[in-house]
């Protein structure tokens, strides 16, 4: 059968819009995007093998083909995203959705699909067991065993034509057929993943699946390396932050001197002004006891009035600077402030995602830890 086209045995059921992405086989830590934008993702159901299949594909390329197994688990890894790891296919599958209930409906499927599989597994046993006594009844050939346990108990459901599905899945799939936008966690083809939830262990009788186990493993080893590269940038930006301190003192340095320049400007404008007004007061002196001409006593005044005025300039000039100085000092120091607690705060935000990260890695190897014991437990057992 080719990949994403119906034939009269296979039957969507369910379908919904996801960006894929593919474990990088490489490293098996980084996520590989398979997809160029959300396409649609599908769940069919093959009545001539009684197989269930997850199906997407782009343009004519399949980049989902997976078959189903009572073994498989679907992990949410965060609120968008999450995985399952396919043996056959040797690699892990990746969808980001728009939404989290987008997610949710899709998880809910899975493991209802799983059910399925595990009961068809239940009844072939109880019938080979059984041997030559009754069967047990099976839902129509054409139509899947989930369409078939939605149905009324008691009489067995009449079987569905191909070509006319039932009326609640053509509207389930039309609800779950909306294009949206990728998550905003979907950045640069690779996805942030969290911390996955633990899954169930094996039966005591049968091999444990390492399955989850590695793919916990998997994820540890990338909230490592996420957290290096935390502690990384939050190296780089203490050094950033000790380079803008130097700068606000190296400021703080300047205005002082220009402070310091202003005011021994200040004290020479006094000292010359002392100066002006002893002359100014001999001039008087001068005049009123000898009694000089008039020429020379007007000269004296001219003097005198030159003097005046140029003092009233100096005193203009020395209240400008000392206001235009002290604004600016002012402007500087709020500015070097401001900075400062930006710098601060930005730094307490980067501890606590770091103190963040270092609580979930331990909660993470505690579990894994835990899971291990667990798995040689029933080894042992």
């Amino acid at each position: 059968m080719t990949v994403g086209k119906e034939t009269m045995g296979e039957q969507p059921i369910f379908t919904c819009k996801a960006h894929v992405f593919h474990i990088d086989p490489k490293t098996k830590r980084s996520w590989m995007s398979a997809s160029s934008a959300a396409v649609s993702v599908s769940f069919f159901y093959d009545s001539s093998r009684n197989l269930y299949r997850i199906i997407s594909v782009e343009g004519t390329k399949a980049v989902i083909n997976s078959t189903i197994t009572a073994n498989m688990t679907f992990t949410k890894t965060s609120q968008k995203f999450g995985q399952w790891s396919d043996v056959r296919a040797n690699t892990v599958y990746g969808l980001g959705f728009a939404s989290e209930a987008e997610l949710g409906k899709f998880i809910e499927k899975f493991q209802e699909v799983k059910e399925a599989i595990q009961a068809q597994q239940c009844g072939a046993t109880a019938k080979t067991t059984n041997g030559s006594g009754a069967a047990t009844p099976v839902a129509s050939a054409t139509a899947s065993p989930l369409l078939a346990a939605r149905a009324p108990a008691g009489d067995e459901p009449p079987a569905l034509s191909p070509a006319q599905p039932k009326p609640a899945e053509n509207d389930e799939m039309m609800v779950h057929q909306r294009a949206h936008s990728v998550s905003s966690t979907l950045q640069g083809g690779y996805a942030t993943v969290g911390r996955a939830p633990r899954g169930p262990l094996a039966s005591a009788g049968a091999p444990p699946d390492t399955s989850n186990a590695d793919s916990t493993e998997q994820q540890l080893r990338y909230e490592n390396d996420r957290l290096k590269l935390a502690l990384a940038q939050s190296s780089a930006n203490a050094k950033k932050w000790e380079v803008e301190l130097a700068t606000l003192k190296s400021n703080n340095l300047r205005l002082t001197a220009a402070l310091q320049e202003s005011t021994a400007n200040v004290d020479e404008w006094k000292r010359q002004l002392h100066q002006y007004r002893e002359e100014v007061a001999r001039a008087r002196h001068y005049a009123t006891g000898k009694g000089g001409d008039a020429n020379e006593v007007e000269q004296l005044r001219q003097r005198v009035a030159q003097l005046e005025a140029e003092l009233t300039q100096k005193n203009e000039e020395l209240a400008q600077i000392t206001k235009s100085k002290k604004s600016e000092q002012d402007a500087e120091a709020k500015l070097a402030q401001s900075q400062l607690e930006l710098a601060l705060a930005a730094q307490d935000g980067q501890r606590q995602v770091i103190q963040a990260l270092n609580d979930q890695l331990s909660r993470q190897i505690d579990e894994l830890s835990t899971i291990h014991r667990e798995i040689n437990t029933a080894l042992q057992t």
